[in-house]
């Protein structure tokens, strides 16, 4: 509600008329702070406004920006007081005006005209029937006759030293401004009254809500405070020169990233609270204004389900891929920067921060776009002040944090950032939480750009140093161990109880709706299921439809695969050890029972041109495929790329130790590209929704497998086969593996020097398999 009126008299004077017509204007309450700007003539009601703040906020810090450089160009600025008349001022004004004093508007007005000779007579009528009114409500309130000239006196001294150069603007259609910022005194308040009534727009700021102001005026109520949601109070030392000095260093720093040409983010205010599936959301469906970029920043704690959790997010970075969205994923810590990627920043040394920021915002260049360039940079400056502002913050460790802060943004930039467009929105994953202030620093930034930042915790006892406002932030009360994100093709491990995932196999084998057509699909991922030990026999000879977490997406198959390795013998009873590997061997079965299998001394024509196939970390699929001794170019087109994509996986996924470090990738792509005659057929024949091709890798001697070997199986592993190796010794034979690939199960006792049996001799049939005595079947 308006807290009173203000009347401003404006008169006009006509030619032929020798009075004034008197023209009464109300205060009006404010509809926007753009209203101040507004001329007379453009006002929707017509008056002036005289505005109180007690508090600021981001659109007020813009507002009074704008009505400093105003009040600047054409009207008044006081900063803390209006400085009492001194005794020359007081003197001057005695030799012009001389000590004669009456309390009538004649007397104020005729007084004013030698005063104040620039005023015209409205204005002059005007700013004199306000003094009249101010003296007379003194007059009313008890003062002197001998108060009420001193406070005349005051008045006309101010407006001949302090407001002269707005007196001959008051009541014109660009109406002047004056801005007030202090506690007000009583006298001061009547002059700002006196010229608001006379037609000049006033702000006052008051420090203190509690100001003893609010209580110097309260019957006429000539001001209104401005009210708002989600004010801050003014600091006790706000000042306008330091607030304008403020602003400017922050034009300055606009100026780096192009002000107010920069797209900005809208981060998490246009999001359901889904998580996943908000981040899900296309870009384009996310806001429909051009001046924003859509984000989310968003923070997962612990698991809904630990037993789908892993497939809930491998079936979430499937969704990702087939959009196209830009993703990096990290797992456990974001690698620190390099010495290498420290020495490329280029810094000097600095006095303060702003130098600082200035300066180091130069090492973020993408060519490719200047829009997201701009955008970069802003991310850059308004994190790096927010640090620049906690208390005693260090400048050399300032540098430090800025220096780690560059690397990692020219790290991933190429991947985040290449060739952006708008509205694009890339996507980065972090699974584990930051370790510290640095890790969280670098979060904050990307999630001021066109990025979606999700962070997964799902172990509740780990902790994440990332702390900031926007973070939307979901809390579940599961907690799994889970480190590694699972991403796409063999790295994916689902945990699943046994008794679980036989139930869910009975329900789905009698599902009649999991009907696909033959060779339906040309493209596949493989999904290594952590089973029990049972859970292998079981799954051996179930079609891969109808086994656990088997998906399809987008035209791609989602193979769940058995990985394991068993270890030992069932009550060291060979015959029927024998025998249950026997039956595990299907015509679509390769046996490998002699180690190693592939020699590296071996016939491999491939290996005199592995090095032509890749080049500056990509694998050339055009210029293998065009090779002369290319040997898969009878295969169908779609399974050839499908070979030579598992390939690219295998070896950007560092599966193999020495990959990208001693020229391991060279000897997988040979191994790769020269695979048994048989092998071929059976990837030929492969059909990704019913039986897969399996390999069985005996191992009983000393015998390591070769780095050959090595590749030979976890290749297979990709493409889709159930790979099982039996291991009587319990010996490690992973010496080759970067990572644990394969699930070990203990089965029974350890035996040495077996030997691998003619298996036409083995029964293929035993009164109780080992599977059976485990669990006491039968």
């Amino acid at each position: 509600m308006l807290a009173g009126r203000l009347t401003a008299i404006i008169y006009v004077l006509f030619p032929q008329q020798k009075e004034v017509t008197k023209l009464v204007l109300e205060h009006k309450k404010l509809n926007s702070l753009d209203d101040f700007f507004l001329p007379l003539s453009k006002r929707k009601e017509t008056g002036i406004y005289f505005y109180r703040f007690n508090g600021f906020s981001d659109e007020i810090k813009t507002f009074l920006n704008k009505y400093y450089e105003t009040a600047l160009k054409s009207g008044v600025i006081i900063d803390d007081k209006i400085p009492n008349p001194t005794e020359p001022n007081l003197a001057y004004y005695e030799e012009i005006m001389g000590v004669d004093f009456q309390i009538s508007v004649g007397f104020i007005a005729a007084s004013l005209k030698k005063w104040l000779p620039r005023m015209n007579d409205s204005q002059r009528e005007s700013v004199a029937t306000a003094i009249y009114d101010s003296l007379d409500e003194l007059r009313r309130a008890g003062k002197t006759d001998n108060m009420l000239k001193n406070a005349y006196i005051k008045f006309m001294c101010w407006l001949y030293y302090k407001f002269e150069r707005i007196t001959n603007q008051l009541g014109q259609d660009a109406i002047p401004k004056i801005l007030y910022a202090g506690q007000i005194s009583s006298y001061e308040l009547m002059i700002l009254s006196i010229l608001a009534a006379a037609g000049s727009d006033v702000i006052l700021i008051q420090k203190d809500a509690d100001a003893a102001y609010l209580k110097l005026d309260a019957s006429s109520s000539k001001s209104e405070l401005y009210q708002a949601d989600g004010l801050k109070a003014f600091p006790q030392d706000f000042s306008l020169k330091s607030f304008k000095a403020e602003v400017e260093q922050q034009a300055s720093m606009a100026k780096l990233y192009g002000g107010a040409d920069v797209i900005i983010n809208c981060t998490n205010a246009w999001i359901e609270g889904k998580g996943l599936s908000d981040i899900l959301t296309e870009p384009t469906l996310r806001g429909d204004d051009s001046k924003f970029f859509y984000n989310c920043f968003c923070r997962i704690n612990g698991a809904e389900d630990r037993l789908t959790y892993s497939n809930e997010l491998y079936q979430f970075q499937l969704s990702l891929k087939n959009s196209k969205r830009k993703l990096v994923i990290v797992n456990k810590e974001i690698p620190k920067p390099t010495p290498d990627e420290i020495a490329e920043i280029n810094r000097s040394n600095y006095a303060n921060a702003n130098q600082l920021i200035s300066n180091l915002q130069a090492n973020i260049q993408i060519p490719s776009s200047k829009d997201i360039r701009g955008i970069l940079v802003k991310a850059f400056v308004e994190v790096m002040e927010e640090e620049a502002a906690i208390p005693n913050i260090n400048l050399n460790k300032l540098v430090n944090k800025a220096v780690y802060l560059l690397c990692w943004i020219k790290r991933y930039q190429a991947s985040l950032y290449n060739n952006w467009q708008y509205p694009d929105v890339g996507c980065f994953i972090y699974m584990g939480g930051c370790k510290d202030a640095n890790e969280a620093l670098f979060l904050k930034f990307l999630a001021k750009t066109p990025v979606d930042v999700l962070i997964l915790c799902p172990n509740l006892n780990s902790h994440c140093a990332l702390s900031d406002d926007s973070l939307y932030e979901i809390n579940n009360q599961t907690s799994v161990n889970v480190d590694t994100f699972p991403e796409q093709n063999g790295d994916l491990r689902i945990a699943t109880a046994a008794y679980h995932a036989e139930r869910d196999l009975d329900q789905i084998m009698y599902n009649d709706s999991v009907i696909f057509r033959d060779q339906q699909f040309s493209k596949a991922n493989t999904i290594t299921l952590q089973t029990m030990d049972r859970e292998v026999k079981i799954l051996w000879d179930t079609e891969i439809k109808y086994r656990p977490n088997f998906s399809t997406m987008d035209g791609v198959v989602n193979i769940p695969v058995v990985f394991s390795k068993m270890s030992g013998v069932p009550d060291k009873n060979t015959l029927e050890y024998w025998s249950t590997i026997k039956q595990m061997m299907t015509d679509d079965t390769i046996i490998v029972d002699h180690v190693p299998f592939i020699l590296s001394t071996a016939p491999n024509p491939m290996k005199a041109h592995a090095s032509e196939f890749f080049k500056n970390g990509k694998l050339q699929k055009n210029k293998i495929k065009s090779h002369p001794s290319y040997q898969y170019s009878f295969l169908r087109e779609d399974r050839q790329d499908y070979i030579l994509d598992k390939l690219e996986t295998l070896i950007d996924q560092r599966f193999i130790k020495g990959t990208f470090e001693n020229g391991t990738e060279y000897t997988i792509i040979a191994t790769v590209l020269n695979l048994p005659k048989e092998v071929i057929r059976l990837i030929q024949n492969f059909d990704f929704t019913k039986k897969n091709p399996k390999l069985i890798y005996l191992s009983t001697t000393e015998a390591m497998m070769s780095l050959e070997d090595t590749i030979y199986v976890t290749f297979l592993n990709l493409i889709g086969f159930d790979v099982v190796f039996f291991v009587p010794t319990g010996y490690n034979i992973e010496g080759h593996f970067n990572k644990r690939l394969m699930e070990e199960h203990q089965i029974g006792e350890y035996m040495y020097d077996l030997q691998v049996p003619v298996w036409k001799t083995i029964p293929s049939t035993t009164p109780r398999n080992w599977v059976d005595k485990i669990f006491k079947r039968g």
